[in-house]
């Protein structure tokens, strides 16, 4: 009796340190498995790190590029910035070590009509400003939104402009419900929050249009699209805006007079209030492939009438932004 009770002891003992090998092989799996978790989140984490930092350089690159094209435009004491400069053309391709590659384009956001010109810190609307938006709807064939909801969007008070503008009262009904910005606009994006606005409104809008820091600096007559050019005057057509482009790709306006002495506004008394050659803002594009991972980034940044260069905003959200014919710089 005594043996077999020894035995069943001994084959209890056994299963329970069965049990406990496999309690621990299990565990061992399950940290390994985390370990490995932990050792991938972490080289991605770095490697995202390391995109980031190449993207900075990218936009500093950029910089410098647009400092140089300042220099040398003063250099020729001629102040203009139009699409046939060599930042304008082309996207920069700058490879990089470990079979990686950033790719650089700048943007000219010149040649937008400025949504931050609507409304003066006054709180007054600018006519000027009011009257080209009006008619770059029209030139987009735009007939079910007006420009008065972007008014009521900016100014402070709580009445809507007319019966086409839209103030708290409209958008606290919405789901979820929200408020008027009551502040220049932020971002152009804000636009898809303008009751009225569609996606397909927004998207014909987009190109045209750009929500700056700062008021006042004017739509560049040489980077401006065919749109922006109809939104000048009442009277300049699709026709006449494609000729003012392709008269420019011709040769650019290098004087403001020039521009509104080509036929296309003959007697149209247009002054040069609101215009410019020159742009301060434009949109740094970088595109980072680095250890097989892609890093994006937009930023926006300002050029000053000394040539100085810093950086207003970054966006990391935004993808497939390079556009524009490569090339490509040597290490050399």
């Amino acid at each position: 009796m005594m043996s077999l009770a020894a035995e069943r002891q001994r084959g209890v003992a056994l299963i329970m340190v069965l049990l406990a090998m496999a309690l621990v092989v299990l565990m061992a799996t399950g940290m390994t498995r985390q370990q490995s978790l932990r050792v991938f989140k972490a080289g991605h984490y770095l490697a995202q790190q390391q995109g980031q930092s190449i993207a900075l350089g990218a936009e500093e690159f950029a910089k410098r590029i647009l400092v140089r094209d300042y220099e040398e435009d003063k250099e020729n004491s001629l102040m203009v910035d139009s699409p046939d400069e060599f930042w304008a053309m082309h996207a920069a391709i700058l490879p990089l070590d470990d079979n990686g590659v950033a790719e650089v384009q700048i943007d000219d956001l010149g040649g937008r009509i400025n949504l931050n010109d609507l409304v003066t810190t006054s709180g007054e609307v600018d006519p000027l400003t009011k009257d080209r938006l009006t008619r770059l709807f029209r030139a987009l064939g735009i007939t079910g939104l007006t420009v008065d909801p972007l008014i009521d969007w900016m100014d402070a008070d709580d009445q809507t402009i007319s019966a086409y503008g839209a103030e708290d009262g409209q958008y606290l009904m919405a789901d979820p419900p929200y408020r008027t910005g009551n502040q220049p606009f932020v971002s152009i994006t804000e636009l898809r929050l303008i009751e009225g606005m569609t996606e397909e409104i927004y998207v014909a809008l987009r190109p045209h249009l750009v929500a700056l820091p700062v008021s006042g600096v004017g739509i560049n007559v040489n980077t401006a699209s065919v749109p922006v050019l109809m939104s000048l005057h009442d009277e300049l057509n699709e026709a006449q805006a494609e000729s003012l482009i392709a008269k420019r790709e011709e040769e650019r306006f290098e004087n403001l007079q020039d521009f509104l002495a080509m036929p296309e506004f003959a007697a149209s008394g247009m002054k040069t209030k609101g215009l410019t050659l020159q742009t301060r803002f434009f949109e740094v594009v970088s595109r980072i492939t680095y250890d097989n991972r892609v890093v994006n980034m937009v930023s926006t940044v300002y050029r000053n009438p000394e040539g100085e260069v810093r950086t207003v905003h970054r966006d990391t959200g935004q993808k497939n932004r390079i556009t524009k014919e490569p090339y490509t710089f040597s290490e050399g």
